[in-house]
């Protein structure tokens, strides 16, 4: 196991690709934390993957429920050395469209979240000197454009730009952080338009010519969470797109 007695959490964990690397951790040893808005989801979720993870509900867009659930982990296993922040939101709308509840709703979970996430990780393992590993969930949006999503394109691109940033202030504390983009990856938040014709779109620019599962996720998130694997490894963002972005 390559992650024996190791603690994280995962948030938006209930499903799609935070299920899966909750999943893949607990396989190589990790103690999980599957957190969640949804609180029945999220419990039976951890009661499937058994007795190394436990449930622990939080909006990540409430700057204090996340300090929470960082001093939770703390409480519950003792420690926290990987912190993968996962949870997120879709939405749709142009520069002209969007509104600003749909604009605040996205900023305030996919980008907010992931600011507070890995800043109570790195304050956590900072204080005890845990040389430890943050991942942060971008998407292949955050570096190229699509059309009528410019709240999701703009909260993922400013999770780029908080992993590059927040590198450079942990790498003497030993503390890397780094973020995952994936590209479009088969989950209940977007089989419904990977079922239309957009998705005959994107597997028809999709090199690799299918869509990802969330399992191609985890693996990465294994990687980036092993400190042998890839210890010098910090400030990076890992696509995992199938080819998109090489377009």
């Amino acid at each position: 196991m390559k992650l024996q007695n190791k603690v994280a959490i995962v948030t938006g964990a209930s499903s799609g690709i935070g299920l899966a690397i909750a999943k893949l951790y607990a396989q190589e040893g990790v103690k999980v934390i599957l957190s969640d808005i949804g609180v029945e989801a999220g419990e039976k979720a951890a009661k499937e993957i058994g007795e190394n993870a436990t449930f622990f509900s939080c909006d990540v867009s409430k700057s204090e429920k996340v300090d929470e659930l960082v001093k939770f982990a703390e409480e519950k296993f003792g420690s926290l050395d990987i912190m993968v922040n996962n949870a997120g939101v879709g939405g749709l709308g142009g520069i002209i469209e969007c509104s600003d509840e749909d604009w605040n709703r996205i900023i305030s979970i996919n980008l907010s979240g992931v600011f507070y996430g890995s800043r109570a990780a790195a304050r956590y393992m900072k204080e005890k000197n845990i040389k430890g590993s943050i991942i942060n969930i971008s998407s292949i949006l955050g570096t190229v454009g699509l059309e009528g999503t410019i709240a999701y394109c703009s909260a993922k691109g400013g999770v780029v730009q908080l992993t590059h940033a927040a590198s450079l202030d942990l790498a003497k504390s030993g503390i890397r952080i780094n973020a995952i983009a994936p590209g479009f990856i088969e989950t209940n938040m977007t089989k419904d338009f990977l079922a239309s014709e957009f998705g005959d779109m994107v597997r028809a620019n999709t090199p690799m010519g299918y869509v990802g599962k969330p399992e191609d996720i985890a693996q990465a998130a294994l990687y980036l969470a092993d400190d042998n694997a890839s210890s010098y490894v910090t400030g990076e963002v890992l696509h995992v797109d199938g080819g998109w972005r090489a377009r």
